[in-house]
């Protein structure tokens, strides 16, 4: 069968990663088309009904910063919306929402089937064909043929899935779907080394079995903060989550069957998230403990559907059943469907550039889970990076790299291509150095400037943004020349238990007092502009933080000034004398961009560090 069609960009897989690649190719007016085995679950939830989370959901916000669809859909699916860890300091409040999983995929599927330029078409990609050292496109298992000139491959769980129950193993890129065969061989054709990993989900249980009374209700915020900047009002009904917990007859059962989980019987060859641990992992690694937690989350507003978060597994379904029976709560618990463990075919990321195109073929881009990556978030932050980079290679322009210091999508794409993972690798706020300045509420300010530079962002999202960071920029600059006398607020000053003053004092001096809030500043001396708790918010952690922030853009400045000494890409680091055999490997592996990027190598020492940056000074001079 002859060439089909010729298109710019294909992406293969629907599922988040492959979404966010697709919408940002079209959006970026190129001619796209998405392949997915099954029309139906583009972009299902195969895992927990949630977006975001600690660090991840930074992710979203980024992604909607640089005009992104994955905050948008979330605010339209959204059951529950909490801020997390609000007890603490800005640099780590991170957004959660469960969000119904039917409208979810429905959502998402509508956005797509409305974006120009981008075609679906349900089909499995068998092989991806190169020639020259560059993509030519991708044939199906019908042996039909579509041309491209970049291919971003974005198959999640689905290369070479196997699906364990106990003893019982199932060929499926997850419940109830084939997997995907033919493809890991055509990567490994075109030379890259792949490796094997492995996830599960927990059972999902029937509401009408459960009894809630036993169990701690958890309600989301009220009123619920949207993860899109786009999005006024959360639409709709908001419903609660429950707490339960394990205990030690749950432990005990865990323990007798330990040897029929496919975790531990040996059935299992893939590594598995050291952050997500399975019910099993937990019992044995924490065996003082004796409680887990259990958090059930209603799968969507017209579902008595619950997932129990907490007890993933891979021990046999009538085991399944009887740990479920132990939890209070589940006493009588009904599983609709039973907990799975799969493993699946990755390719290694260091073998990516920070564009995420395979250093082996021109044209060809990677994303999410296939990455070593775990979660929605993450594989959505790479997917939608694949997309932006691939439109800019056929434009003929140079790609879109975020620092370290400019997002944790920089963060996560940095980490991979330059450390690598043998195991899930999931998203912490702890990851990132300069956690101050990436937090959850300045995504915009970061990152839309680039989206409009890209081509992503524009017209009204991009107005209200400019509206925002000129009131910011005003009201900071008010707080610095406005001043109160002592007799205006010394009253409120004591009210709030901390010490009068004797002379007048600037806005901004007063907002930095840990015991003030911008309330006190609206009482006492209020903005002509209306303002809204959004950009108040933002002026005050910008006052109350200014000394933080300042030093961490002083530590970022450093590192761009290290991440702009770049190291050619033909370096021979063989001639380099006394670089030790491991850090000679991995340099050759990596083929480091800049000095920065070398300088983040495990196992990277200061003198091995300055032989290559002797090296590349030497071949500045001599070029």
């Amino acid at each position: 069968m002859g060439t089909l069609k010729k298109y710019d960009v294909l992406v293969i897989g629907g599922g988040h990663a492959g979404c966010e690649a697709a919408l940002a190719s079209a959006r970026m007016g190129l001619s796209t088309c998405l392949f997915t085995m099954n029309l139906d679950t583009i972009a299902q939830m195969s895992c927990n009904p949630a977006i975001g989370g600690l660090a991840k959901g930074h992710l979203v916000r980024e992604i909607d910063a640089l005009g992104g669809e994955m905050a948008k859909v979330t605010d339209r699916a959204g059951i529950q919306f909490r801020m997390l860890n609000k007890s603490k300091g800005p640099a780590v409040w991170s957004l959660r929402a469960q969000a119904d999983r039917v409208l979810y995929r429905l959502a998402m599927r509508s956005v797509i089937e409305d974006q120009e330029n981008l075609d679906i078409k349900q089909a499995t990609i068998e092989e991806i064909l190169a020639g020259g050292g560059n993509i030519k496109g991708v044939r199906t298992s019908l042996g039909a043929v579509y041309e491209a000139l970049c291919v971003i491959v974005t198959t999640g769980t689905f290369l070479k899935g196997l699906m364990h129950v106990g003893q019982e193993s199932f060929e499926a890129g997850r419940a109830g779907e084939f997997p995907s065969v033919g493809l890991s061989g055509s990567l490994a054709g075109l030379g890259l080394r792949l490796g094997r990993l492995k996830t599960g989900t927990p059972p999902r249980l029937d509401a009408r079995t459960i009894d809630f009374s036993k169990t701690d209700p958890q309600q989301g915020d009220d009123p619920p903060v949207p993860f899109s900047y786009s999005t006024t009002t959360i639409e709709n009904p908001q419903l609660p989550c429950f707490i339960t917990y394990t205990n030690s007859e749950t432990h005990r059962i865990i323990r007798e069957n330990i040897g029929l989980s496919a975790m531990y019987s040996g059935k299992i060859k893939g590594i598995g998230p050291r952050y997500c641990p399975s019910i099993e992992d937990k019992v044995v690694r924490f065996f003082d403990r004796d409680r887990h937690q259990v958090f059930l989350e209603p799968e969507g507003l017209r579902t008595k559907e619950y997932y129990a978060n907490g007890i993933s597994t891979s021990l046999p379904f009538e085991v399944q059943v009887d740990l479920v029976r132990t939890i209070p709560g589940l006493e009588q618990a009904e599983i609709m469907r039973p907990a799975y463990a799969i493993e699946y075919d990755f390719v290694f990321p260091t073998q990516l550039r920070h564009s995420l195109e395979t250093k082996a073929t021109g044209g060809l881009f990677l994303a999410g889970q296939i990455n070593g990556t775990s979660g929605y978030e993450e594989a959505a932050a790479q997917g939608l990076m694949a997309g932006i980079n691939a439109a800019l290679k056929i434009k003929g322009r140079g790609p879109l790299v975020l620092g370290r210091h400019e997002a944790y999508i920089g963060v996560l794409i940095d980490d991979l291509v330059t450390k690598g993972t043998n195991e899930p690798y999931r998203m912490f706020t702890s990851r990132a150095e300069y956690r101050l300045l990436l937090r959850h509420d300045n995504a915009d300010m970061r990152l839309m400037e680039k989206g409009r530079e890209i081509g992503l962002l524009g017209g009204e999202a991009y107005c209200r943004f400019v509206e925002k960071r000129e009131k910011v920029g005003a009201e900071m600059r008010r707080l610095r020349s406005s001043r109160l006398k002592p007799e205006a607020i010394n009253g409120a000053l004591r009210d709030l238990g901390t010490s009068p003053v004797s002379e007048d004092i600037s806005l901004e001096q007063l907002l930095k007092r840990p015991e003030v809030s911008y309330a006190l500043i609206r009482g006492h001396a209020p903005s002509v502009a209306e303002l809204g708790q959004e950009i108040e918010q933002q002026v005050e952690i910008q006052v109350k933080y200014e000394g933080y922030i300042a030093r961490q853009v002083e530590m970022a400045e450093r590192l761009k000034k290290l991440e702009g000494k770049q190291i050619p890409e033909d370096i021979d680091y063989r001639a380099l004398p006394g670089i030790s055999k491991e850090i000679l490997s991995k340099l050759e592996e990596i083929r480091p961009a800049n000095i920065g990027q070398a300088g983040r190598i495990q196992g990277m020492t200061p003198a091995a560090l300055s032989l290559i940056m002797v090296a590349v000074g030497k071949r500045k001079k001599t070029s």
